[in-house]
């Protein structure tokens, strides 16, 4: 088994001192720049990896940031992780990222591991959590960001849109296209939160409208994707012609009924409309293309960053960043 390699072999290295090798790779400038980049290339070349942990200890800060994701496997979250994560880049500050699984019970437990590691800041995604989690999170005095959504009791800064509001687009567009009877599929009541707010967003601009009361189908526990969507079609079959659209709850369910509305014979957008949600590049890349909202999960990691940033300089004082919310009028409505 080979030896770990230490700081020590590091300095006897390069001729130096443990102390200077500790500051070059903190990149202290008081170690000339020749130095540091010596120190670093032998690093490199013997396999040493700094351990920050006795550095955090002395300084209380980790060099970290916690985040809190629903999922890794849905593209929009990926892609605000990745636009957070490459406007990090440069700053020093690392991701320690979790998933809830769309569950703000896993949310409470997942905090309680994250708090233990002493992160400089949370992002959380979404607005709803557990009175337990608020209570931990209130007391530890930590800097908190939540995205995707508009929280009415916000725990610090937020980035995010109303779900509601941005299902209220889609709504609109339907009824003034001439479509009076709508349904809206997304996941059993209890699971997706911001998908529960799409769902009463767009019940609640049905009525708005003058439309017909909208029905709701259940595609199934959260998180629900276009296996599920494909699977509610098929249940019903040609039956959904007694709608004149189908509003889901994102675009990958959308694509799941579309492929099924194929199967049956059932002319999209001529007999029967079908809407996503979050403007999935899935939606853009299928035929028909998907009418669907952009609500640019890009925007809320980078401007997540920014907000990172400033909190880091000094300027802890919570605000509110809306994102803009867009209807992308693709084929399928």
């Amino acid at each position: 088994m080979t030896a770990r390699v230490t700081m020590r072999d590091v300095a006897k290295t390069v001729g130096v001192s443990s102390m200077t090798v500790s500051r070059a790779l903190r990149d202290d400038e008081t170690v000339s720049a020749d130095t540091r980049a010596r120190v670093q290339q032998v690093a490199n070349e013997l396999g040493y990896v700094y351990d920050t942990t006795a550095l955090a200890f002395r300084t209380q800060k980790s060099g970290f940031v916690a985040v809190t994701l629903p999922s890794i496997n849905n593209a929009n979250f990926a892609e605000t992780y990745r636009a957070m994560s490459n406007a990090l880049a440069d700053s020093g500050i690392q991701i320690l990222l979790g998933a809830t699984n769309y569950r703000i019970e896993r949310e409470e437990t997942l905090i309680r591991q994250l708090l233990a590691r002493n992160p400089e800041a949370l992002v959380m995604t979404g607005g709803f959590h557990t009175e337990a989690t608020r209570e931990l999170i209130q007391a530890r005095g930590l800097p908190v960001i939540e995205i995707w959504d508009l929280p009415s009791e916000p725990l610090g800064h937020v980035v995010g849109f109303s779900n509601a509001k941005a299902m209220e687009t889609i709504v609109a567009h339907l009824a003034h296209s001439g479509r009076r009877k709508l349904a809206f599929v997304g996941a059993s009541e209890g699971g997706d939160l911001r998908g529960a707010e799409r769902r009463a967003g767009a019940i609640a601009a049905a009525e708005k409208f003058g439309l017909e009361p909208m029905d709701v189908l259940d595609a199934g526990p959260a998180p629900v994707s276009m296996r599920h969507g494909a699977a509610l079609a098929a249940k019903f079959g040609r039956d959904l012609l007694a709608y004149d659209a189908i509003v889901c709850v994102s675009d990958p369910v959308a694509f799941g009924v579309l492929n099924q509305c194929r199967r049956f014979g059932i002319d999209v957008p001529e007999q029967l409309a079908v809407t996503g949600f979050g403007n999935f590049e899935i939606a853009a890349v299928c035929e028909p293309r998907i009418t669907t909202v952009d609500v640019d999960a890009r925007q809320i990691g980078e401007t997540t960053a920014t907000m990172l940033a400033e909190i880091f300089e000094g300027r802890p004082t919570p605000r509110t960043e809306k994102v803009s919310v867009t209807l992308v009028a693709g084929e399928t409505s």
